[in-house]
């Protein structure tokens, strides 16, 4: 039988090594959780998933259209762009409307894959390319499924991402 002033004594000890690996290990946690919050590389791939999702419904935005809703869809156009791009839809916004209600056509996008090409977070410049699935209903007749790419300059701004440039990419090219 072990005489109770040592079963104290090494109960007293386990205890006190216990409460010494648990304050060990609540300090390493704190270091390791301080050190990814700030870590440059964490922030650098949020500053991406935020490009990637932007371009992503900007790319959608600008291939989405409907004759009967001209107004609303050429009005998100320009809420999705910034720089050269809107002022290029801006000034053919009238002709757009019209050529628009004209013809009839509804078209819808869908981005079915998408990448960050380029990232500059000082400059708060980007280029995203995407494929894209566009369904083009026109008044009368069958609707029609094209596959198209596009590459996309986004500037960030006080409103977030936006597109500067959109340009189709030509099949076979890189």
């Amino acid at each position: 039988m072990i005489p109770s002033a040592l079963l104290r004594r090494r109960t007293a000890l386990a205890w006190g090594t216990a409460w010494v690996v648990a304050v060990v290990l609540c300090a390493l946690s704190a270091w390791s959780y301080a050190d990814a919050r700030g870590d440059s590389t964490l922030a650098y791939a949020k500053a991406r998933d935020s490009v990637l999702a932007a371009g992503q419904r900007g790319i959608v935005r600008l291939n989405t259209v409907d004759a009967a809703h001209p107004d609303r869809d050429l009005g998100a156009w320009l809420d999705a762009t910034t720089g050269p791009l809107h002022e290029q839809l801006s000034r053919t916004h009238a002709a757009d409307a019209a050529s628009l209600k004209e013809s009839g056509t509804r078209t819808r996008g869908a981005v079915t894959d998408a990448a960050v090409t380029e990232l500059d977070t000082r400059a708060g410049t980007a280029k995203v390319i995407a494929t894209v699935q566009v369904t083009v209903t026109p008044r009368a007749g069958t609707a029609t499924t094209d596959r198209k790419r596009f590459e996309a300059g986004l500037a960030r701004t006080g409103g977030g991402w936006k597109l500067t440039a959109l340009t189709a990419v030509p099949l076979g090219a890189s």
